[in-house]
């Protein structure tokens, strides 16, 4: 009986942890204002990969006591997302108080960056 209980716990958990994770795609649908697939495509990659690059950044935040740049987050396995998701590039910005993880855009198309802090909410400009 004590399995069914810890079985239905982690499955409200996952359920409850998915349901958050996906809260700040669904604030930024309508930013996107594209009827064309790829970009929303694009987009919403980008911001799943800004989202893990800041889950990343909190665990060597806890593990290390300080953030880390892109490059050490990269060498250490810390996040499984590459420096690039064409057209955007990835970059990070550290101080001892946070970071922001920007993606910025290539080529012309909007937006031209999305940017998450350590406040976990992607935003973007135009």
């Amino acid at each position: 009986m004590g399995r069914i209980f810890r079985l239905m716990g982690l499955s409200l958990a996952a359920a409850l942890t998915l349901y958050v994770y996906t809260l700040p795609f669904k604030v930024l649908a309508p930013v996107v204002g594209s009827d064309d697939v790829d970009d929303i495509a694009i987009i919403k990659g980008v911001e799943r990969d800004l989202t893990g690059i800041a889950d990343a950044e909190h665990t060597y935040l806890l593990l290390q006591g300080k953030y880390a740049s892109m490059d050490e987050l990269i060498a250490c396995t810390y996040v499984n997302v590459k420096s690039e998701r064409p057209p955007y590039t990835y970059d990070v910005e550290i101080t001892d108080s946070g970071f922001l993880a920007t993606a910025t855009r290539t080529t012309k198309g909007a937006p031209a960056q999305l940017w998450i802090t350590e406040e976990m909410q992607v935003r973007t400009s135009d």
